[in-house]
């Protein structure tokens, strides 16, 4: 992305100075620092950051200019992303899967923290990694119902695998620690106090003691006119640990993604052209809403300079291809034209990360304000 430093303005100064004809990512470095101050002192542990969120240096930076020291990576890139910007950050390469050259190139990285959730994998890690300086994490997975949608069927280990893997790389000379991750956007903390409690028993199972716990993501971004609380949740994390550890409790970590970044941006989108009651913009499904598919769009939706009722308009992106429609019509002015901004506030999480350069379509500038 094409960094700007535009420093004291809010999206709608840059708009009207700039009149851009791309899409726009405007970034409010404050109120990421103010998320991570909330996961800090909050939660009771080790908060991590999931890079894959949100990538870019400008957020990785902010993050370590915060105090964040350490992150949650899924691939060579991503380490050399975080590397970039934090050269002695803690890396935890918790993509399951990988080759054999990506456990030696992590490894290169000064990576000393994988996470593994079938036989095959702990093979290639018993193999490559130094047993006495390497935290091998046993991923596990439960039919738990509460999030937008969950991992459960690519990643996870069922949990009497779970057990068998902690014995495995116990005897095999590995620190041992266990994790779960209960699905993206969980609207309730009750999945993390299940997760919690099955921990315990794979534990008891496996009589090894794990040095932590990784009690994964999911925490809530804002979508809509509230903001979630994230104080139950760290209070059901707590206490569920308590219930299920009552005698020597694992330390604990996190690794928000979406609920860490997802309120930090905010996308400008123009209209090129209104037909009726359809829009075109110049963003769409192969750029940075093209997980509106998947978990729906952001409700926090407004056109600066128009106050008409809203009414539905079916609205497009700007590549040739048809399916690059919008899954829902959205609350629009009812007097929108071309030449209109679109702004979608909350959209910190993947829009950078999934767009593509479709019909040279999906570059959107990233621009850093004082405010949103």
């Amino acid at each position: 992305m094409n960094m700007q430093m535009r420093r004291g303005q809010a999206p709608f100064d840059h708009l009207l100075a700039h009149r851009p004809d791309h899409p726009v990512l405007y970034f409010a470095p404050d109120v990421l620092r103010a998320t991570y101050a909330r996961f800090r002192d909050g939660f009771p542990g080790l908060v991590t950051y999931a890079v894959k969120a949100n990538p870019d240096a400008a957020v990785l930076g902010t993050l370590a200019g915060a105090g964040m020291g350490a992150f949650d990576v899924a691939s060579l890139e991503e380490i050399a992303r975080v590397r970039a910007v934090c050269p002695t950050a803690s890396l935890h390469y918790n993509n399951p899967v990988r080759a054999v050259s990506e456990i030696t190139g992590a490894l290169d990285h000064g990576v000393r923290s994988f996470s593994v959730d079938r036989q095959g994998e702990l093979d290639k890690l018993i193999a490559a990694c130094p047993a006495g300086e390497t935290e091998l994490t046993v991923r596990f997975k439960l039919p738990v119902s509460g999030a937008v949608y969950d991992f459960g069927a690519k990643f996870g280990a069922e949990p009497d695998e779970a057990a068998a893997l902690m014995q495995r790389a116990a005897k095999a000379g590995f620190t041992v620690s266990l994790k779960f991750h209960p699905g993206t956007q969980c609207a309730r903390p009750a999945p993390w106090a299940d997760y919690i409690a099955a921990a315990g028993r794979i534990v008891r199972a496996a009589g090894v003691a794990p040095a932590r716990l990784n009690v994964g993501g999911g925490f809530p971004s804002r979508r809509g006119a509230e903001a979630p609380d994230l104080a139950p949740y760290f209070v059901t994390i707590r206490e569920a640990v308590a219930e299920a550890f009552p005698e020597r409790a694992p330390a604990l970590l996190c690794e928000p993604g979406r609920g860490m970044v997802g309120d930090c941006i905010t996308l400008a989108a123009r209209i090129k052209a209104r037909d009726g009651d359809t829009v075109f913009l110049n963003d769409g499904m192969y750029g940075a809403l093209a997980e509106f598919a998947d978990i729906g769009a952001v409700e926090r939706i407004s056109v600066p300079g128009r106050r008409a009722a809203p009414r539905p308009f079916r609205a497009f992106g700007p590549t040739c291809d048809s399916i690059d429609m919008l899954p829902a019509p959205l609350a629009l002015p009812g007097d929108v034209a071309e030449g209109d901004y679109v702004l979608f506030a909350g959209m910190g999480a993947y829009t950078g990360a999934l767009a593509t350069r479709f019909n040279g379509y999906g570059a959107a500038e990233l621009v850093e304000v004082a405010r949103l």
